[in-house]
């Protein structure tokens, strides 16, 4: 999975995107701002939560927001983020190169209202030391994302 299958998720609907790999981590938004040059909020995370009925979701946020437990139970009840072991076999991708791009397992993909401060974001691209380019709309537009308000 990982890379190849971000780049086959974009290939299956005609786009095909710069997926930049650099020699260096960008494992985490401060990693990954510092490697692209771009302020950390540009750096699209993704995070994977777990509710309290089992299913998993991701939420896409801006990389310097929190979430805000009390905006994040109003939009989607209990939750806890997924452990390091269950994140890579439920999307595919390895911790630090997770995005909602070219998933193991079908998830529901939430965009937080953050990413809408930005023109363009980057996320992860399936590996620890890759991104791409993506303005927040397409985002949602290829990923089917629901926008929320869940972070601070």
């Amino acid at each position: 999975m990982g890379i190849a299958s971000v780049r086959a998720f974009f290939a299956e609907r005609g786009l095909d995107p710069h997926i930049t790999e650099l020699e260096v981590s960008t494992a985490t938004v401060a990693l990954a701002a510092q490697a692209h040059s771009v302020e950390p909020g540009r750096i699209a995370k993704t995070l994977a939560f777990r509710m309290h009925d089992g299913r998993v979701l991701l939420l896409v946020a801006r990389g310097d927001a929190r979430v805000d437990n009390t905006k994040f139970k109003a939009a989607f009840g209990k939750g806890k983020m997924l452990g390091a072991e269950d994140l890579e076999a439920v999307t595919g991708h390895p911790v630090g190169g997770v995005c909602p791009f070219g998933l193991a397992t079908p998830l529901p993909v939430y965009l937080d209202r953050s990413l809408q401060d930005f023109d363009e974001v980057l996320p992860a691209a399936g590996s620890v030391n890759s991104a791409l380019r993506i303005s927040p709309a397409l985002m949602a537009e290829v990923t089917g994302g629901q926008w929320v308000d869940a972070c601070q």
